[in-house]
């Protein structure tokens, strides 16, 4: 069972995390309303203070799809 309380305060680091960083979510918005599709390429970069830097990528597979609409499916069931 979830815990509201656990969800409250998730909702609002979430609202502190995008006012600290607002293009995360409108470039994650921008990601979404483009269809994805088999051979699509996501890559991360993590760029330390240091200047060290970590780089990796998947490209999506069928199941990789499914899954995300599954994710996408219980996203939009958990907000009604």
């Amino acid at each position: 069972m979830v815990n509201p309380a656990m969800i409250f305060k998730i909702k609002s680091m979430w609202d502190e995390f995008t006012v600290n960083h607002p293009k995360l979510p409108r470039f994650i918005q921008a990601a979404a309303s483009q269809r994805l599709e088999e051979g699509t390429v996501i890559e991360m970069t993590i760029r330390r203070p240091d200047g060290d830097t970590l780089t990796s990528n998947i490209k999506l597979t069928a199941s990789d799809l499914a899954l995300i609409e599954q994710l996408k499916e219980l996203g939009t069931s958990g907000m009604q």
